[in-house]
């Protein structure tokens, strides 16, 4: 194609920015491609097209209110050059495919320094545009040869395909890196919080030693017995408060598992549980008695989470809590529901309250609204679904599904 000058400057006192262009910028800057060595999945697409509608040269190019980029190519190297000498620039923000057999006959294209020899001798062009899913056109998947020729229906029907194929790639280069930030961003917070809450409790966990070696709890058992389940609650907290930390770390892609008697870890998370159930005169009904496969501390974060919220919200709307933990086996694994006789939560807000700082119906009550989306994490991070429906008391009933190896697929 030839040496590409990379940076034909328009004059700085004539440029104005639109509105579209911040847009439109704002827009590639999310993708993160400009400026970045070629994607090897854009390079595939780029090979592709060229393959499929037998060119000898294609290309991506992002498009801004200065520049072409061009972020993969075959047949040159990609490169950068001003937008006054772009051909795509002429056309991307208009709807639909533009093909041009031969572009020394098109009005649009024949003066280009691309046709006219200065950069290249292009003859035959053909574009599709990228349009992004929020409708905001940011480039083209541009085919051309330095000879007249014509591109088949078929042809065409494929650039058009590929050119959207190009925007799903964009689409998950930028998911991928909003992840990479956000779990960046909660290793932090994880990091910072573990080291509050890990000093205190260490200091909770001396004094309750302490206090079970004296002998004055030889003559009272049922506060020994009290001090010596505190300090069991206090061990289980300081594992917990190492491995949610691991989990925040390792952004949750990959849980401990192995065999889990379910029935003696929901056990365990009701008895830390104590205080709050004989506070609300709770009752609390388990029915759990199977095996799951998964990371114990993490289920054992996310049982405590939903047990705790039944008994919370149940008591804040001033009845007395009744919660049911069930679990039976379904063909997709382990379906284990937490039941309240509390307010519910309305259909339209079922899915917003597994956001990250999102409350529920009732809002009188202590809470970040961290819990929900914390346990979404770690059930989609063992491979299951978490959901809310109704209960049969009124209330809610969130429930998950954990897949194990003896489940049908």
């Amino acid at each position: 194609m030839g040496s590409i000058d990379p940076f034909r400057l328009a004059d700085e006192r004539t440029h104005v920015i639109t509105a579209e262009d911040i847009t439109r910028r704002a827009a590639i800057a999310e993708y993160q491609v400009v400026g970045r060595p070629p994607e090897t999945d854009l390079e595939s697409l780029v090979q592709l097209a060229a393959t499929m509608c037998g060119v000898p040269t294609a290309v991506i190019n992002i498009i801004d209110d200065r520049y072409q980029h061009q972020v993969a190519a075959v047949g040159f190297e990609p490169s950068s050059c001003s937008r006054e000498d772009s051909m795509c620039a002429i056309v991307f923000q208009q709807p639909g495919q533009v093909m041009v057999p031969d572009a020394t006959r098109d009005d649009r294209f024949a003066s280009n320094p691309f046709v006219t020899g200065e950069i290249a001798a292009v003859r035959f062009y053909a574009s599709s545009p990228l349009v992004t899913p929020e409708g905001v056109p940011i480039g083209t998947l541009c085919i051309f040869d330095d000879r007249v020729r014509d591109l088949l229906p078929e042809h065409a029907r494929a650039l058009d395909l590929l050119a959207r194929q190009v925007v799903d790639v964009l689409e998950l280069l930028r998911m991928t890196h909003e992840l990479g930030q956000s779990n960046e961003q909660l290793a932090q917070f994880a990091g910072q919080v573990s080291h509050d809450l890990r000093n205190p409790l260490m200091a909770v966990s001396g004094f309750l030693e302490l206090a079970t070696d004296s002998p004055e709890m030889a003559n009272a058992p049922h506060a020994a017995k009290a001090l010596a389940r505190a300090e069991s609650a206090a061990g289980r907290m300081a594992v917990m408060i190492t491995d949610l930390l691991e989990f925040a770390r390792i952004g949750g892609a990959r849980p401990r598992r192995a065999p889990i008697e379910l029935d003696a870890l929901v056990r365990s998370v009701v008895e830390d549980l104590d205080a709050a159930i004989e506070e609300t005169g709770a009752t609390v009904v388990l029915d759990v008695s199977t095996e799951v496969q998964g990371d114990a501390t993490l289920l054992r974060a996310l049982l405590q989470n939903l047990i705790a919220n039944a008994l919370k919200f149940s008591a804040a709307a001033g009845v007395r809590p009744v919660v049911e933990v069930l679990a039976q086996r379904v063909s997709a694994g382990v379906r284990v529901s937490v039941e309240d006789n509390g307010p519910g939560v309305p259909p339209d807000q079922r899915e917003r309250v597994f956001d990250l700082m999102e409350r529920g119906v009732v809002r009188d009550v202590a809470g970040l609204g961290i819990g929900l989306s914390t346990c979404r994490r770690i059930i989609e991070a063992h491979g299951g679904r978490i959901e809310i429906d109704d209960a049969a008391s009124g209330g809610a009933s969130v429930w998950f599904i954990l897949p194990d190896g003896r489940s049908a697929a």
